[in-house]
C-alpha cells in the first residue's frame, strides 16, 4: 500500500499565511472600531461642557408615519433641542431620509424640536441625509457648515465624529443617550462593519452623494 503523500513545505507555507491573512481582515473591524474610539472621546462631551458651535447636527433614526418618531431619534432631537435652548448652537441642522413622499423624516423631526419650543426659523432641514456619510458631506457641500456639535447616539458617535471631521469638518460630538435601548447589542456590531466602511469612503473613495445647488445655514 502506497503512503499518503503530505503537503509540501511551500504549500504548508501558503496555508500559513492564507490562514494569518484571514485572521488579519477578520480583526481589521475590530482594530479601526478602536481607534475610532480611541480619537472621538478627546471630541465627545457632556451638554454641560461640550463647546459651542455654530450649529448642531442631528440624524436621523426613524419614525412611524402618524405614531411619531423612534425612541433614538427622540432622544436625539430632544438632545438638539437642549444644545439649542442652552446657547450651545444658533441653528438645528435635521438630517434624514426622504425618498418617498409618505416617508419626511427631517419634517417630523422639526415638528418635535417646534414642539419643544424652538423656533422654526432656526431649524434647517436636509432630505438626503440617507447615510451618514451623505450628512457630513451635505453639510459642508450644501449648507456650507464649517463646524458642529453632532447629536447621536454612543454607538454612533464614533463613526459620525470620523465622518464629519475626516470630511474636514470641525465637529465635536454630544451623546444622546437618554435611556436603554432595544436592540442596542444590534447596533453595537453593525457598527463594527459600517466604521469599516466609513474609513473607505473618507480616505479612499470620497464618493459624492446627492447634491444640489448650496443652500447657506447662514444667508
Amino acid at each position: 500500500m502506497s503512503e499518503k503523500r503530505r503537503p509540501s513545505r511551500g504549500c504548508r507555507r501558503w496555508v500559513l499565511i492564507a490562514a494569518l491573512g484571514l485572521t488579519l481582515l477578520a480583526g481589521l473591524p475590530v482594530l479601526l472600531r478602536l481607534i475610532s474610539d480611541r480619537r472621538a472621546r478627546q471630541r465627545t462631551y457632556t451638554l454641560e461642557d461640550v463647546p459651542p458651535r455654530s450649529a448642531a447636527i442631528v440624524f436621523g433614526a426613524g419614525y412611524w408615519p402618524g405614531y411619531g418618531l423612534s425612541a433614538v431619534l427622540e432622544d436625539r432631537v430632544v438632545t438638539g433641542v437642549a444644545l439649542y435652548q442652552q446657547g450651545r448652537v444658533k441653528k438645528l441642522l435635521m438630517t434624514g431620509d426622504n425618498r418617498t413622499l409618505d416617508y419626511n423624516e427631517p419634517g417630523a423631526m422639526r415638528a418635535r424640536a417646534i414642539e419643544l419650543g424652538v423656533p422654526s426659523e432656526d431649524i434647517v432641514l436636509d432630505y438626503a441625509g440617507r447615510r451618514t456619510y451623505d450628512s457630513c458631506y451635505r453639510a459642508g457641500a450644501i449648507f456650507q457648515l464649517e463646524d458642529a456639535i453632532l447629536v447621536t447616539q454612543a454607538y454612533h458617535l464614533d463613526r459620525a465624529l470620523l465622518t464629519a471631521n475626516g470630511l474636514g469638518l470641525d465637529a465635536v460630538g454630544v451623546p444622546a443617550d437618554r435611556r436603554e435601548y432595544r436592540y442596542i447589542r444590534h447596533y453595537w456590531l453593525r457598527e463594527l462593519a459600517a466604521t469599516t466602511v466609513a474609513y473607505w469612503q473618507v480616505y479612499v473613495t470620497r464618493p459624492e452623494p446627492v447634491l444640489g445647488d448650496p443652500l447657506p445655514i447662514w444667508p
